[in-house]
């Protein structure tokens, strides 16, 4: 198996800042258990839900129902293949170390890093995304003012502790929980004629169907609706990366993804499906004022935009925070293996890898200043060139998956505590789907699509050079020698090679 990091309970890190491998060095177990359950239940709802589901349903209109329908199976599929290889072995390098182990340093160094790139964008888009309303409340601060702030404040949580990350994304993530919640609860009123003062000929599940049909723009929109919807459920696979800091990750990691069919069902189909029904699709006020605004506006509720700007705000703060945290624990788990500089895999007495976390960072901070001065340049390249890491991440989890089942079979059959169902057609089916979708995406001018594409097969084409050639001069894994933890024969073997 590949190795885990080493799991330290708080206040047991006398190696503190030693060299990755020494005693003492390593993660720490600081993330509780309902540090896991909320960042498994919150870390599908990504701001995308919020501000990018009008545009969906413009595109698709009550069909929207059908593609998020379509991703939340795949992804579901996915995390279930996750489920199986993290629950044998939890590690902060999730899909990563289980593509290094199943198909090679090469792939587990090119998908690491891939993922690692992402979300440093990511980082950039977010903290821009908040400043935007921060500055709309309080304008005397400066929009790149708002940007530096958010990424100081996140990045001295992140610096202090595992725990303090998870007591964070706790109330973040709980914010937008009870706000999704509340939002089905009173919509689903107002739908069945329930809730007092709503117009009942506006809202009604009548509105499915009479605006031009169920599929008013035909069952080509299905698949548009998919281009369009499959980001926003980027950040599901959270939950197996934090579970390697958790103190029963195998246990952490099986009940996130047991549980993540219903977290897709609630989240994305019930909020949005309560969307289509309070208002027509064609309204104009979905793509004027934003699904979610628009639906609150329809029940009459007061200061219905300041109350969406809070709760997108707060998704955008949660996603700052898990996108640092998951970038920082990546980039760990690269400098481990070897894939990475050593100093990413040093700790500190916390249990805090200071130098990924600062790595990752700084280079979010070089993507604000790229979307502040070069927008339409620089900073578009980045974010179109990252644009499909989710589903290379996806698809590689589906291969690895395929290989990881046969080698956990026969060294320990009885950490196979979650198993993907009807191994490996179904496998092999979500791989043919994600091929599908990036096939796709070529044909898609409309929405960038096509462009998005090329230029992320570009960048993973320009990764996976570096990883193959890296491979063929044996660099990189000289640090895995002084690992505490036992090397499997089949690395061994290709480092030898």
């Amino acid at each position: 198996m590949t190795s885990q990091p080493t799991m330290n309970k708080p206040g047991n890190d006398p190696g503190g800042h030693g060299e990755p491998g020494a005693q003492g060095s390593g993660l720490q177990a600081g993330l509780k258990n309902r540090h896991l359950s909320m960042i498994a239940i919150g870390g599908v709802i990504g701001a995308g839900l919020f501000v990018g589901s009008s545009s969906g349903i413009a595109t698709a209109g009550p069909g929207i129902l059908l593609s998020y329908a379509l991703v939340g199976t795949l992804v579901v599929l996915v995390m279930r293949m996750l489920g199986e290889m993290s629950a044998a072995n939890p590690t902060s390098g999730s899909f990563s170390a289980h593509a290094d182990r199943a198909l090679g340093p090469w792939a587990g160094f090119s998908i690491g890093w891939l993922y690692w790139f992402f979300w440093v964008v990511v980082l950039a888009v977010e903290a821009t995304a908040g400043a935007v309303i921060l500055e709309g409340w309080i304008p005397a601060v400066p929009q790149w003012g708002w940007a530096l702030i958010v990424m100081l404040v996140l990045t001295a949580t992140n610096l202090v502790s595992v725990g303090s990350y998870g007591e964070f994304e706790f109330w973040f993530a709980g914010i937008k929980v009870v706000a999704i919640a509340a939002f089905i609860v009173i919509g689903g009123l107002a739908v069945f004629g329930l809730l007092p003062g709503v117009d009942s000929e506006q809202a009604g599940v009548g509105n499915l169907t009479a605006h031009g049909g169920f599929l008013p723009h035909g069952a080509g929109a299905i698949l548009t609706g998919v281009l369009l919807v499959v980001f926003s459920f980027m950040g599901s696979e959270i939950a197996t990366l934090a579970a390697g800091e958790s103190e029963n990750p195998r246990q952490a990691v099986t009940k996130a993804t047991n549980s993540i069919i219903w977290r897709v069902a609630v989240f994305y189909l019930g909020s949005i499906a309560v969307v289509v029904c309070l208002l027509p699709w064609d309204s104009k006020s979905i793509t004027k004022d934003g699904s979610y605004v628009a639906a609150l506006d329809s029940l009459g509720i007061a200061h219905a935009g300041q109350i969406m700007n809070f709760i997108v705000l707060t998704s955008v703060l949660s996603c700052l925070n898990s996108g640092l945290y998951t970038a920082s624990r990546m980039a760990f788990s690269l400098g481990q293996r070897g894939d990475a500089p050593k100093a990413f895999a040093r700790t500190t007495s916390n249990g805090v890898p200071r130098t990924a976390i600062l790595a990752s960072v700084a280079f979010g901070f070089v993507a604000v200043f790229f979307n502040y001065k070069f927008p339409d340049s620089v900073f578009l390249f980045l974010v179109n060139s990252s644009g499909a890491v989710a589903l290379f991440v996806w698809l590689v989890i589906c291969f690895s998956q395929l290989r990881m089942r046969k080698i956990i079979k026969a060294e320990a059959p009885e950490k196979l505590v979650v198993k993907m169902w009807l191994y490996p057609y179904l496998t092999w089916a979500t791989a043919a789907l994600i091929v599908f979708i990036l096939g796709y995406m070529l044909t898609d001018t409309e929405h960038d699509g096509r462009q998005t594409i090329l230029l992320s097969l570009l960048v993973a084409a320009v990764v996976l050079v570096i990883a193959v050639v890296r491979q063929k001069l044996g660099r990189g894994r000289s640090a895995l020698d002084d690992a505490p933890q036992a090397r499997d024969t089949e690395r061994s073997e290709v480092s030898a090679g």
